[in-house]
């Protein structure tokens, strides 16, 4: 592999311990042939969260603006208008992210 352009790479297989190879961007094990499983990566953790985390704020918001219309007490009203108001600012610093 090495002849044809691979390169030997200093980490041994996770699962041999055998010497590995990297050849067309791919980590090859030259005893067991295995590939090292893909983790996924921070960023694409972090997207998920993001999503999942926008998801639950837009059903919160949802909720608030429901009890707001139900709701008679000026007082109540108000609190329930900030609420709703700083719900609407992170949702929206989300989505610019």
């Amino acid at each position: 592999m090495i002849l044809s352009g691979g390169t030997l790479l200093s980490e041994p297989c996770p699962y041999c311990k055998g010497v590995r190879v990297m050849k067309d961007g791919h980590a090859l094990c030259v005893n067991c042939g295995k590939e090292p499983e893909q983790k996924p990566t921070k960023a694409q953790t972090k997207e998920k969260k993001s999503v999942s985390t926008l998801k639950t704020l837009e059903q919160k918001l949802e909720k608030l603006s429901s009890q707001l219309e139900m709701e008679e007490e000026p007082a109540k009203q108000q609190e329930l208008i900030k609420s709703i108001d700083s719900l609407i600012d992170i949702i929206a610093k989300l989505k610019s992210n």
